[in-house]
């Protein structure tokens, strides 16, 4: 009992120091890369973690620093960048916001994958809806070309209540999400065709609102002391919800063909500029937009909504000559099965820096100290830092593109894996490093 209590206070001692320990770590350490593979040594050793860190001048075409750089990592939401290359590769500059077809008095219609369609955390233009609404066929929902699982692999089931892990779907509608408002005993639902899913029960102390697993049965728990509160849940999706969630907002009836349906003659109805939705995919991390886009590249080169087809196309074709074969398993990063290299992340943003002009380029991504995910950190004066993050539970990443002080233009992946100390601990970890990469570069 004794050994016990004195192992705890040793851990609570060295996690509390942990911050001061990492300061002490950077505080005059030089940037040189022997140093920074000092530095980076102490630090997998301080946290009990596993750091992997890539720099790189493009224009030079010279690795300036590499620690672990071919070690693979769980990148998390850093696989939204290969998402983002192949969605310019394969996308256009519009997305395709549906398939259709006329044949006599019928319209036959099929899920593009595009995720803008009445989702209020993007642009919209309205076309798709104005199109159903206008036309003056009978309207017919395909659901054959998408034989893809709600989720994907590697995803953990007990995020399903959770706003970030909307499910995936040919056509979606409200990006997958039904948002409640409470105010004491009283929600309402947006849209409103779950006002009669809502079943009220005052089992929890805290306000909540509880998904049924398996179905669209959603408990209000409105906690002990009831207040008003936004949730946003996700609801299980079907081609038969689809249908009536678009036949209650167009005021149309809209039938289902479950069966394989002929594509001869099918046109494409261009929807909102793709820019609207990398932006909000890349700097806000919006999963389900990735997941979608994933499934619209795939129909840009197949009659199937299927992300397989699309990650095998692109590591065939212009991933092929990565240094390090990814183990790329969904568009967002939800998926624990991913796995990168460092080397490999620096790699794809050389491609697609040479891809996209760096004007166009840098607005859709996370901006340090004022865009995105990083809004908050990475500060000072005139950004320097444009890329993208990733974190799951004990994993924490970003890559992207380094100007330093100089004007010298550098491209870095720093990825942290498996550590059990806070990411804010993690995040001044990464901070320090850059910054002094920026003054010294």
């Amino acid at each position: 009992m004794q050994h016990r209590v004195r192992s705890l206070t040793g851990t609570a001692i060295r996690h509390f120091l942990l911050p001061a320990i990492v300061a002490t770590l950077y505080a005059c350490s030089p940037v040189s890369p022997k140093a920074l593979q000092k530095n980076f040594r102490q630090t997998e050793v301080a946290l009990q973690e596993h750091v992997g860190f890539v720099l790189y001048d493009p224009l030079k075409k010279e690795k300036l620093a590499d620690y672990n750089g071919n070690t693979y990592f769980t990148p998390a939401s850093n696989t939204k960048i290969f998402t983002f290359f192949t969605s310019l590769k394969l996308l256009g500059d519009s997305i395709p916001a549906l398939k259709y077809v006329v044949r006599g008095d019928s319209l036959i219609f099929w899920g593009t994958g595009d995720p803008s369609f009445l989702y209020p955390f993007v642009f919209t233009n309205g076309t798709a809806y104005t199109f159903l609404k206008g036309a003056p066929q009978q309207l017919y929902f395909a659901a054959d070309n998408f034989p893809t699982a709600f989720y994907g692999p590697g995803w953990a089931w007990d995020d399903y209540n959770d706003y970030y892990a909307a499910e995936r779907s040919p056509l979606p509608i409200y990006g997958n999400l039904a948002t409640f408002t409470t105010a004491g005993s009283a929600v309402q639902v947006e849209p409103p065709f779950f006002r009669t899913s809502i079943l009220p029960e005052a089992l929890q102390k805290k306000p909540a609102i509880i998904r049924n697993l398996d179905q669209n049965q959603f408990i209000y728990h409105p906690g002990a002391q009831p207040s008003t509160r936004t949730f946003t849940i996700p609801f299980k999706t079907s081609s038969v919800l689809t249908a009536q969630l678009l036949g209650d907002t167009l005021k149309r009836l809209i039938t289902v063909l479950e069966k394989p349906v002929s594509r001869l003659g099918t046109k494409t109805l261009k929807g909102i500029p793709t820019d609207s939705l990398y932006r909000v995919m890349m700097q806000d991390s919006d999963n389900f937009i990735a997941e979608q886009l994933l499934l619209a590249c795939a129909g840009m080169i197949s009659d199937t909504l299927k992300p397989e087809i699309a990650i095998n196309y692109m590591k065939q074709h212009d991933l092929h000559d990565l240094v390090d074969d990814p183990v790329w398993k969904d568009g967002s990063g939800l998926s624990r099965y991913n796995l990168f290299t460092p080397g490999a992340i620096v790699q794809l943003w050389e491609k697609i820096y040479h891809t996209v002009p760096r004007e166009r380029l840098f607005p859709l991504l996370a901006i340090g100290g004022s865009k995105g995910t990083i809004r908050s950190y990475y500060k000072g004066g005139t950004p320097y830092i444009y890329g993208k993050t990733g974190t799951l539970s004990n994993n924490h990443c970003l890559s992207g593109f380094l100007v330093a002080k100089s004007g010298r233009l550098l491209i870095f992946s720093f990825m942290h894996n498996n550590y059990t100390a806070s990411t804010a601990i993690i995040r001044q970890h990464m901070q320090e490093t850059l910054k002094k990469i920026y003054e010294n570069y």
